[in-house]
């Protein structure tokens, strides 16, 4: 007789627990809180010696703020024995008191927290006839000027003679044509170091490069602009190439000529004899 198989042993496994993804809590943007410190304010441009600002609501000087929540115009009111600026939160006798720049600035100490609520935050003539001092944002904007002025002496460095030639004839005019080299890369540094946006405006700008070639070709006679400036054309027969839009100038308007299907071609030539 077969043996008789064992019979299987049953194996059991453990039952499985259902993970359930937990959402990550919701984290809500948080304002930024208003600091207690001493601050600083400074009449915008040329300020005389005492400059005053309304510190109460009037006709003649206006002196609301719109609130958002409520939908509403609030008066503001600057009173010196109040804690808040606005008139509809102040309880009792205000004894109100005067906003005076001397000498074009206004210091404010943090226990005037009324006075710099005002100030800082609701008045409005804030960014328009005054400002805070802020340092952080003043180090801000220094970095991003600095940023900048990196950015654009380091591609004056790497960039060749015939792009620092058409970028500079925008700020110098006929006069780089008798630059040597040396000249044209030490203007172009300074150029980019004084006006580093304007620098790297010009630097993206296809039109400054063609530009250029226009002006070298006129130079060179190998195209010519008519006396009044209306007409150009090729330097060697004296045929018409293109006639400039009225108010517009010449060789801008060359530049943009080059860029189209028959201008292309005059491009390609003028290059060639350059």
């Amino acid at each position: 007789m077969a043996a008789k198989k064992a019979p299987a042993k049953k194996v059991e496994v453990a039952p499985q627990q259902k993970v359930v993804a937990k959402a990550a809590p919701k984290v809500e943007p948080t304002k930024p809180s208003w600091e207690i410190k001493d601050r600083m304010y400074f009449v915008k441009g040329q300020a005389p010696l005492t400059y005053t600002i309304a510190a109460r609501h009037s006709r003649k000087n206006p002196l609301l703020y719109f609130d958002k929540e409520t939908g509403m115009q609030r008066e503001l009111r600057y009173a010196t024995n109040q804690n808040s600026p606005f008139a509809d939160e102040q309880k009792g006798q205000a004894t109100l008191g005067h906003i005076m720049f001397k000498d074009g600035a206004l210091f404010v100490k943090k226990e005037q927290q009324n006075l710099q609520k005002l100030l800082s935050l609701y008045h409005p003539l804030l960014n328009k006839k005054y400002y805070e001092h802020n340092p952080v944002a003043i180090a801000h904007d220094e970095l991003e000027d600095l940023n900048i002025q990196v950015d654009a002496m380091v591609a004056a460095r790497t960039m060749d003679v015939d792009d620092a030639e058409a970028i500079l004839r925008v700020e110098l005019g006929s006069k780089v044509s008798s630059m040597t080299t040396k000249e044209l890369k030490r203007d172009l540094m300074l150029f980019a170091k004084k006006k580093p946006d304007l620098f790297m405006e010009l630097a993206n700008d296809d039109n400054v490069q063609l530009r250029n070639v226009a002006i070298k070709a006129s130079e060179m006679g190998i195209i010519q602009l008519s006396q009044d400036q209306r007409t150009f054309t090729w330097g060697s027969n004296g045929r018409k190439l293109m006639t400039v839009p009225f108010d517009e100038n010449p060789y801008s308007a060359m530049a943009a000529y080059f860029k189209t299907d028959e201008g292309v071609e005059v491009y390609r030539s003028v290059e060639k004899n350059l």
